[in-house]
């Protein structure tokens, strides 16, 4: 996986929807490797550890906004990413909350003109937006 997860990042155009599945999929490989009995106790032990320098860099995600508004917009991800990967429902609600006060401080106001049409954060960009609104 780490090998994977090496090759794909300089071959392919990153961008930050890729981070979070790309450190969800190493988390999911380190933790079963560190449960699994039959490999041996200092693999287990090493990826244990592995797994909390992994958590330790995941947690500075948090301290982005831009990881979770890129979730968020990106098509294939959306909310639906962070519910099928286990997040609490307050973790998505203050994610599409980032997402909404940044777009009502940064973008709004370019659409309030009277020459451009007005847009609003439609549902489909969220997939569930609508049902917080």
């Amino acid at each position: 996986v780490l090998k994977d997860m090496t090759l794909f990042f300089p071959r392919s155009t990153p961008n930050l929807a890729n981070v979070i599945p790309a450190m969800d999929r190493i988390n999911d490989h380190l933790t079963a490797t560190a449960i699994d009995s039959s490999i041996p106790s200092p693999i287990r032990s090493a990826a244990g550890l592995a797994k909390k320098t992994l958590n330790k860099y995941y947690s500075h995600t948090d301290e982005s906004e831009a990881y979770r508004i890129a979730m968020i917009l990106h098509p294939q991800h959306k909310l639906q990413y962070f519910r099928n990967s286990g997040w609490q429902e307050d973790w998505i609600s203050t994610a599409l909350d980032v997402l909404r006060s940044q777009y009502e401080l940064n973008y709004k106001t370019f659409h309030d003109t009277d020459n451009a049409p007005s847009t609003t954060l439609e549902p489909d960009a969220t997939s569930d937006v609508s049902s917080k609104t």
